[in-house]
């Protein structure tokens, strides 16, 4: 199939949850077939390079096993029994029980669920319109950004940096808490290429060696949820030496007395024994930075998956601002662009429809929310009812335990909208088969970068399957709402977002394929004052401006935050029983459990496993590839022990959402994180759990 000839090279948009969203050119063979998918050169940000997972994306768009009828459950709950039904009458059905449980319940007992299976914002994000017009339940979104944000908010006052096509000018380059040859390989590109053409040293912080850590000058292995201590000690060293712009701190930033005494005591020594680290890799990395003016920091996601996930962003942070490197090109810092985008949505959310003042369930808590805990029903009656898009939260949300337990409810009504049969779709009384990307038309924001980019249906869809879009539509339509929003197609939804919000006409703007957002350089880095009120970066984070910022909830109580930038120990505290702490950090050929159905990804990552320290194998007599039983409170899960050398004694990793029945025992990792949402506002935290491990019996 992908060596068959093309008929034409189209272009598109990788949909999934990467903060590249890549620009794609994909080999069409004939209206049903696609063929090779390559990275677009004429991409800047792109560049010609993709993800291998991407680049075979051929097995997923014509695997065998892709769901092409609706299904209507006829065994027990996750027996993954079912029989094949029209779509007149899974639709007609859904809306019946839907109508019933609000007549009985009312109409918060159903939620809408989705996340980001695709980021094209129609299909993801018009599950909302049908929440909006009914009065079902919302969604609190926590389980990626709601640690990560808020602690990037809280220094600049907005979500944005300096964009990352400078780490390219870039004399040192800051990969905190990315495994971007895993997640982004598009970070690689820019870095290595400051590398190749300007000798510019890399710096990759983790809590093992990644293989983006291989590709390091400096590599810094720390012990999980201790990048606050770093930072902190970091800027202790800058101050000391004399490193610090203070010069530019006083003009930009609320740097003060009180500050600096803050971190008289956060010594290279003191942060060594929390960290691990040497007092000498503090030292070279604080000097390193300290005396490069064009300094890049890259700061990722995967650092603040831990309780203190917010401060330790916010610690980070605050390097460049206590460098001055946010005045050089090529200096400064960024996370996402998310907050730059300035879209009108509304015709893709209905908000103007929006009925009553519903709950807002925080989707990280899916398993308290669907067993009936009270503080996370937010006080309100159970859930009764939900559909799910665009998500596999039976394998990807955290404490899989009561998931799955929730899942299992006779009287819960349960409809899964998906491309497979997926452990979510499993729990289904009804399945509803799905189009993928290349079958629908949509646009896509970049986190990772500056431009929206409008992704077209390219061949026709697989028989059989229905767009989100249109099963939002039609089941509206059968609950008795008649917008006219409910009868929009996709193309003309994009086309109307894109005039709402300025950007232009779609039918010039898909000659390109894209809506460049870059904002100037200048107001990029800042040289105009930070996104607060006084303009200041602020190392003394106003936690409820932050929160108010967003929209956010508190989970904690504020007074409890730290004052300044720091170093805050609530991690999931080891003891004598769960000696060991354990991240589930992501694999090369899995996103999320996306992939974990193609063979080429199957082969690439092969049987679910957990790397341990040689030393503590040895302590537990354990071997190179014996099966080893991983477990805490919440339960357990069986794995097949790799032995490596490059973490932490003590730090077990899991790389990859493997399918649950990969595992002996058919419990997946997330049997074992915590989803008790984390301060200040939500959030998972999937790397930061406390376990034990032994060999398996």
């Amino acid at each position: 199939m992908n060596k068959a000839v093309a008929l034409r090279t189209a272009r598109s948009v990788c949909p999934h949850d990467c903060p590249s969203a890549c620009a794609l050119d994909v080999d069409v063979i004939d209206s049903h077939t696609i063929g090779r998918v390559r990275g677009a050169k004429d991409d800047p940000y792109t560049a010609g390079v993709i993800c291998e997972k991407v680049a075979r994306y051929a097995e997923r768009v014509h695997h065998p096993d892709r769901l092409t009828q609706p299904l209507r459950r006829s065994g027990p709950k996750g027996s993954g029994q079912f029989t094949p039904i029209s779509w007149d009458e899974a639709l007609d059905e859904i809306a019946a029980r839907f109508t019933a449980i609000e007549n009985e319940h009312g109409a918060e007992a159903i939620w809408p669920y989705y996340y980001a299976g695709t980021m094209g914002h129609v299909h993801r994000d018009g599950i909302d319109r049908l929440r909006a017009a009914k009065g079902y339940s919302h969604q609190y979104d926590t389980i990626c950004t709601g640690t990560a944000w808020p602690g990037y908010i809280a220094g600049t006052g907005m979500l944005g940096g300096v964009n990352p096509e400078q780490m390219a000018e870039s004399d040192c380059v800051v990969i905190w808490g990315t495994n971007a040859v895993h997640t982004q390989v598009n970070v690689m590109t820019h870095a290595m290429r400051a590398k190749k053409e300007r000798k510019a040293k890399i710096v990759v912080i983790d809590i093992y060696e990644t293989a983006t850590m291989a590709q390091a000058d400096l590599g810094l292995v720390l012990r999980p949820g201790t990048d606050g201590a770093l930072a902190v000690a970091v800027m202790h060293v800058l101050l000391r030496d004399n490193l610090a712009d203070r010069d530019y701190m006083a003009k930009y930033t609320d740097f003060g007395p009180d500050f600096e005494a803050h971190l008289a005591t956060k010594t290279p020594e003191w942060a060594a024994e929390i960290t691990g680290l040497s007092v000498e890799q503090i030292t070279a990395f604080a000097h390193l930075v300290g005396t490069t003016p064009r300094s890049y920091f890259r700061l990722g996601y995967g650092f603040t998956r831990q309780r203190n996930g917010s401060t330790a962003m916010h610690a980070a942070l605050c390097i460049p601002a206590m460098t001055g490197a946010w005045q050089h090109r090529g200096g400064g810092a960024f996370h996402s662009n998310s907050g730059t985008w300035k879209l009108d949505k509304s015709r893709i959310t209905g908000s103007y429809l929006q009925k009553g003042n519903p709950r807002s369930l925080d989707m990280s808590e899916i398993g308290p929310v669907l067993t009936g805990d009270a503080k996370a029903l937010k006080g309100g009656g159970p859930v009764m009812a939900m559909i799910v898009q665009n998500t596999n939260p039976a394998s990807v949300a955290p404490d899989q335990t009561l998931t799955h337990r929730g899942f299992a409810r006779e009287d819960l009504f349960l409809v899964v909208h998906e491309q497979f049969m997926t452990e979510t779709a499993e729990f289904a009384d009804i399945v509803l088969p799905a189009t993928m990307f290349l079958e629908h038309n949509d646009y896509y924001t970049r986190g990772g970068h500056t431009r929206v980019l409008y992704g077209p249906a390219v061949i026709e869809r697989l028989a059989g399957t229905w767009s989100n879009h249109e099963v939002i539509n039609a089941l509206a339509l059968r609950l008795g709402l008649d917008d006219d929003l409910f009868r929009t197609r996709d193309r003309d939804v994009v086309a109307e977002t894109f005039r709402r919000s300025n950007y232009g006409e779609l039918d010039e703007i898909e000659k390109s394929g894209f809506v460049d957002r870059e904002r100037p350089d200048a107001a990029a880095r800042f040289a105009d004052g930070f996104a607060w009120p006084d303009k200041r970066f602020r190392f003394e984070p106003n936690w409820e401006e932050t929160r108010l910022k967003k929209g956010y909830m508190w989970t904690c109580d504020p007074a409890a935050m730290p004052r300044f930038a720091d170093h805050w120990a609530i991690t999931e505290a080891t003891d004598a029983g769960h000696p060991f702490r354990l991240a589930t950090s992501p694999a090369r050929a899995f996103l999320n459990s996306s992939f974990n159905e193609t063979p080429g990804s199957q082969k690439r990552e092969g049987a679910p496993s957990v790397f341990i320290h040689p030393d503590d194998a040895v302590r537990l007599g354990i071997e190179e590839g014996v099966f080893v039983t991983v477990g805490n409170r919440r339960g357990s899960v069986d794995l097949t022990a790799r032995i490596r050398t490059g973490l932490p004694t003590g730090v077990l990793i899991a790389e990859g959402l493997h399918k649950n029945k990969s595992h002996r025992g058919g419990k997946g990792i997330n049997t074992l994180t915590n989803a008790t949402p984390a301060p200040p506002f939500g959030g998972a935290t999937f790397h930061d759990a406390a376990v034990w491990i032994r060999r398996a019996d």
